[in-house]
């Protein structure tokens, strides 16, 4: 069995021949900034103890029955998490990896789980990225009036940390004026408005066709994408058989490969940053 030090070689050559970069993350490769990955509800519990004492899971609380039961409560939660990312900076492990997919000819796409924006804030071409759960900065009707879905960036919430209710006056939709939600994919969630993603999904499905077409040697570096679930692993393994890629996965925890591609143990900003000297040692 190799070494993780063998391993972060093989990446290293892996990604320096590369001639396209596809890379796939899940909620670990925010760890690193200090941004929960509400791994079970102990995780999550400790990120939000008010609603620890409630009982409520992570599953529980993400979702869109809130808005109509208890909207102060669902905006205190996603007001909550949208300042907090807003707040957040980028780990260094993000600007390593956008310095060595910027020089790749066949370009790079981003594929995330994740909402919170890090990707765009670090630099990265927001043309370039899926988010296949939607975007806590962007907003759209709670009960649906239309297929709108807006830019959040002038919307402030105010959360009462304490008793964990939002402040009204709470978002409200731009056209027909009832209440507002996150564009967010959420746990049972029929009224979520996907063309924004879908529109992301197309560039997204264009560029791997292209790669394919022009015969570029495709890299696929996965980063913080658990088991406990797997869109992210399921897309990057699909991606690696079907356009005959490299998976290069780093995830402390649930770090098994299919046979022939790469395993690296390591936080998401400590894999990146290994992987980077590496390159510029060759």
């Amino acid at each position: 069995m190799a070494t993780i030090e063998e391993n972060l070689n093989k990446a290293a050559r892996a990604l320096s021949d590369a001639d396209a970069v596809m890379i796939t993350a899940g909620a670990g490769i925010g760890v690193d900034s200090g941004l929960p990955d509400f791994r079970g509800n102990e995780g999550f519990w400790k990120a939000y103890p008010p609603i620890a004492k409630l009982g409520i899971s992570f599953s529980q609380m993400a979702n869109p029955q809130w808005f109509e039961t208890d909207p102060e409560l669902a905006w205190a939660f996603y007001g909550h998490r949208l300042s907090l990312y807003r707040n957040t900076s980028p780990h260094d492990g993000f600007f390593k990896l956008l310095e060595i997919v910027q020089k790749k000819q066949g370009s790079y796409f981003i594929f995330t789980s994740n909402v919170d924006g890090q990707f765009q804030k670090a630099g990265f071409d927001t043309e370039k990225i899926m988010e296949c759960h939607g975007s806590i900065h962007h907003f759209q009707c709670a009960n649906p009036c239309g297929s709108a879905i807006w830019d959040a960036s002038q919307v402030d919430v105010e959360v009462d940390e304490n008793a964990f209710r939002a402040i009204p006056p709470l978002p409200r939709c731009i056209h027909c004026t009832s209440l507002a939600r996150p564009n967010i994919l959420m746990f049972g969630d029929w009224d979520w408005i996907s063309h924004r993603t879908d529109s992301q999904g197309a560039r997204l499905s264009s560029w791997l066709n292209e790669v394919s077409a022009k015969k570029m040697k495709l890299a696929i570096v996965e980063m913080g994408a658990g088991n406990a679930v797997p869109t992210v692993r399921m897309q990057s393994e699909q991606v690696a058989r079907m356009h005959k890629g490299l998976l290069i996965r780093i995830n402390p925890r649930d770090y098994f490969v299919p046979s022939g591609h790469i395993s690296a143990p390591l936080g998401s900003e400590e894999g990146i940053g290994k992987i980077y000297e590496l390159m510029d040692e060759k």
